[in-house]
Order: C-alpha cells, then sequence, then structure tokens
C-alpha cells in the first residue's frame, strides 16, 4: 500500500515542501531510501525501525520503498524521521486517518519513540501556512517558536505514538499559543547601563547617534579606557525589535540551532562578538553547504569586533559587500546562497602595537604604519563614526554621581528612529539613516550655502573620499534627527565631521 506524508526543509532561510512517499509492498524484507539523502537522512531507516518496535507497532515486512520528493534536490538532517514513521504506519495499514494530507510533519526520533526537537522550524511553519495546510506536527520543544505563525494549528507531539492517535482521531491535543506582546516585555534589572560608565562623554554621545542611525564606528584609544564595556553596553540603548524584525532574525538563529528548548522568538537585538582567529567561513558563512555566519547571526543587532588589526585582512574585506548592500552571497559547489546581513558594526583597535598613542608610542614609524595597514581604507569609509576613547581622568573615576541611565537614552534614539520610519515610509531597503542611498541623500540632506561651503573646506583639508562624504552627510542627518531638527545645518555637520578626522591623524 502506498501513502503520503507532508513535511519540509530549510534552503537559506526559507523551508520548502518534501513529500514523503512509502511504499509497503511484497518480498524479503528490505528499506530503500531514495530522494538523494544525506548519510543523516540514511541513518533514519535505522532509528524508525526501532522506534517503531518500541512503540508497540510492528516493523512492516516485504521490500519498503521510501522516496523524498523532490528527488533532485538533496535532503538533510533528522527531521524526516516522524513523517517516515508516519508513512510506514498509514503504508502498512497500522494508523488509518484521512488527516495526513492537511498536515506538515517534522521531528526526530529517539530509539525509544520519543520525539527530539530540530532546527529550522520556523521557516518551516511559515511555509506549511503558504501552502495551505492547516496544522504542523512538531516536537514539544519547538513548538513556541512555530506557534508565533498566525493561522496554524501547532500540534506539540511528545512521541511516535501520541501522533498516530492524534492523526487517527483517538486523542485530541490542543494547539500552542503564544502571547506576542509577553515575549517582547523585557526586564532590564540585571542588564549593562550607561550610568555605570564613568566619564567618556563624548563616546556615549557618539555610540548615541550611532545607535539612532543605524551607523557603524570605531572605536580607538589605548587598553583600559573601557571600549569593550561601551561597545557590551550599545545594545541597551538600540530601539526594540519590530515583529517583521524578530521573525527574520529568529529565522537565521533557527536554522543554525541557537534557540534555547521552548524559546519562540528572539526578541532582543542580537550582540555577536566572534573572536580575531575567526575565519572567513566562521564570519560570513559558508562550509560545505552554505550556512549563516557570525555577520548573518548580528542581522538587525550588533556586529562587535575587538582588537580589529588582529583579524586577518583577507576575513575583514569580505565584509565590504555586506557592509554597503546588506546581503551576503556564499557560493559553493553544493549551491549559492544569499543571507541578511544588516548589522551595526562597531570594532575597537589600539591606535599603535603598544596601545599607545603615535606620539607616546615606542614603536617605529614603519611598525605603526604596518599595523594600522592591516585595515584598508575602503572598509575605513565605510565606518561612519571614528571615536576616540581616552584614558579616564582620576576625578571622573571617582565621581559618585552615576551617569546618564540607558533608558533615557534609549527614548532619544527611539524618538530619532520613529522621524526616520516616517521618513522612509514606503522603502523596505531603508530602514534608517545609515542605509539611505545617492537617491536620498539628495532628496533629505540638503545643506545651505554656508553648510556647503563648510563641508567642501572639510573635504579638502582632510582629503576625504566620496563615500566619507556621503557618511558625514549620513550621519549629520541623524545629529539632526535627535535633535528635532527638519533641516542639517552648520552645527550638525561640524559634529559630523570630527568622526571622520581621527583616522586622518592616524591613517593620513
Amino acid at each position: 500500500m502506498l501513502s503520503r506524508v507532508c513535511s519540509a526543509a530549510v534552503n537559506g532561510i526559507a523551508a520548502y515542501g518534501v513529500e514523503v512517499e512509502v511504499n509497503c509492498g511484497y518480498g524479503e524484507t528490505f528499506i530503500a531510501l531514495v530522494g538523494l539523502p544525506d548519510a543523516a537522512v540514511k541513518e533514519s531507516k535505522d532509528r524508525v525501525s526501532t522506534a517503531l518496535s518500541n512503540s508497540g507497532f510492528k516493523f512492516p515486512m516485504g521490500k519498503t520503498t521510501i522516496n523524498l520528493a523532490p528527488a533532485d534536490v538533496k535532503k538533510e538532517g533528522p527531521s524526516f524521521d516522524l513523517p517516515i514513521a508516519l508513512g510506514m504506519l498509514a503504508a502498512s495499514e497500522q494508523m488509518e486517518t484521512d488527516q495526513l494530507d492537511h498536515f506538515v510533519a517534522i521531528g526526530e526520533l529517539a530509539l525509544t519513540g520519543a520525539v527530539r526537537p530540530v532546527k529550522g522550524v520556523l521557516p518551516i511553519a511559515l511555509s506549511a501556512l503558504a501552502s495551505g495546510k492547516t496544522g504542523l506536527l512538531v516536537p514539544v520543544e519547538n513548538a513556541a517558536e512555530a506557534a508565533v505563525v498566525k493561522g496554524l494549528n501547532v500540534i506539540p507531539i511528545q512521541n511516535l505514538r501520541e501522533a498516530a492517535q492524534f492523526l487517527e482521531g483517538e486523542i485530541k491535543i490542543s494547539p500552542a499559543k503564544v502571547d506576542l506582546a509577553k515575549l517582547f516585555e523585557h526586564e532590564s534589572g540585571d542588564e549593562n547601563d550607561f550610568s555605570e560608565v564613568k566619564g567618556q562623554e563624548n563616546v556615549k554621545r557618539a555610540l548615541e547617534i550611532a545607535a539612532a542611525g543605524g551607523h557603524n564606528a570605531l572605536l580607538i584609544g589605548p587598553p583600559g579606557t573601557g571600549k569593550s564595556m561601551l561597545a557590551k553596553r550599545l545594545a541597551t540603548i538600540l530601539p526594540p525589535l519590530t515583529l517583521d524584525e524578530a521573525l527574520e532574525t529568529t529565522k537565521i538563529h533557527s536554522i543554525v540551532g541557537l534557540l534555547k528548548s521552548g524559546q519562540a522568538l528572539v526578541t532582543q537585538r542580537p550582540f555577536r562578538a566572534p573572536h580575531h582567529t575567526a575565519s572567513d567561513a566562521g564570519l560570513l558563512g559558508g562550509n560545505i553547504n552554505p550556512s549563516p555566519g557570525e555577520i548573518s547571526l548580528a542581522h538587525n543587532g550588533v556586529l562587535f569586533l575587538d582588537e580589529l588589526p588582529e583579524f586577518k585582512r583577507s576575513v575583514l574585506e569580505t565584509m565590504r559587500q555586506p557592509l554597503e548592500e546588506g546581503l551576503v552571497t556564499i557560493s559553493r559547489a553544493a549551491g549559492t546562497m544569499t543571507f541578511p546581513s544588516q548589522f551595526m558594526l562597531i570594532a575597537a583597535m589600539n591606535p599603535t602595537p603598544d596601545g599607545k598613542m603615535p606620539g607616546e608610542s615606542k614603536n617605529s614609524p614603519r611598525e605603526i604604519q604596518n599595523y594600522l595597514g592591516r585595515i584598508s581604507g575602503p572598509l575605513l569609509d565605510r565606518i561612519d563614526l571614528h571615536i576616540e576613547v581616552p584614558q579616564v581622568k582620576f576625578r571622573e573615576m571617582s565621581a559618585a554621581q552615576p551617569g546618564e541611565p540607558s533608558a533615557q537614552i534609549r527614548e532619544r534614539v527611539i524618538a530619532a528612529r520613529k522621524l526616520q520610519h516616517a521618513r522612509f515610509a514606503g522603502k523596505k531597503h531603508i530602514t534608517c539613516n545609515a542605509r539611505m542611498g545617492s537617491r536620498e541623500l539628495k532628496t533629505f540632506c540638503e545643506l545651505d550655502e554656508p553648510t556647503r561651503d563648510l563641508l567642501k573646506q572639510a573635504m579638502t583639508e582632510y582629503n576625504l573620499s566620496a563615500r566619507a562624504y556621503d557618511r558625514i552627510l549620513k550621519v549629520a542627518r541623524t545629529i539632526a534627527d535627535l535633535a528635532g531638527a527638519e533641516k542639517i545645518n552648520s552645527d550638525h555637520i561640524s559634529e559630523a565631521i570630527q568622526f571622520r578626522s581621527l583616522d586622518r591623524q592616524l591613517w593620513g
């Protein structure tokens, strides 16, 4: 007898339907698994056969053929265990149901018949809804993640026998539900806060500008000045994720397997801090089968690169396309994948190999130049803010009065972002000032004559590139938004220019 069970698999950050066809025939007892299965899928026949026996079912006698369609796409992972087992039960007439066409089933089987969690459940749930299915059978640990998709009955399954009984109508299982509003509630009692930072008011101001406009920033200063501490607190002043951003971020984390058991959504902006020994594939993504790297895991959040010159130059150069386009394309023999990577790059570095400013360093000019030369000009041009982080004075460190808390700074950042959302309404690819293109710069960054002359003088004096010119305008637009100003004036341009001067002092 022939049976068909609907399942799904992940390709990139999207999912596609997979039809599991099972035919039980006569002859010598044998299982043939076809449809381009990888090693994990091929091993499923052994897991399934043992799970069937330990769940109180009979193993089908005769030749059993299992086909995973479409047959020309490679199938990976153990998520087909549950649909294969259900197909074998239906094909051997141990389960009678007319519900198989209405549900998508995914899950790994333990030898006991228990259903274990799998990766990529959220994109599979979205695919199931788009294909017109009414329900999704998922492991209990993945139920909350799938339940954020409205309009789909998500049935949490603990074991194989429970799944069979549900499909036959012998038992009822209530669909999983999640409260989206409650998911986004966040208590920040034990979180890092800017109020704990002593001094560094200019750096705090620069990070506020970066958060308000989604700008990339480079912190330059001697060791011990608080560069890493300040960068880690940036997440506390970023605006909250929207539902669409949370869904997109969760899909990436889901297919990599970073969601905790029972976690429904990633509701806080990601903060990724890879070590400087990270490889191209670790940062960009890749391996034999293309998968997201650190820059995609930081999508809608922050990518923090500490000790920037210590990263391999080839690794840093791979970020130029993602920084410019917000996407990363990975080409391998197994195929080409495109992953979203709209992140804020926050980098930190010492000004010289021994950590001192160039005038105080014991390193030779050649050693300093070689150290700074590890960061290319094109990469520097893609960083909007170059921020000097000086040593904190004793009177600032010993001050009893706390600094401004993150909550107050965040309110100003959110207000500035609201202005930007209204400004770019209808333009899906532009979410903040840092994402403006040349057309938007002409429309929203007009300058009067005195302001234009000031910018011209700075361009000439610092020998800035055309890309740096665009960065100054974007930062000035954000500074104006924080001030609630409709037009950019000379004060906004002056403040933006100072964030381009430090790199010319060091690299120029």
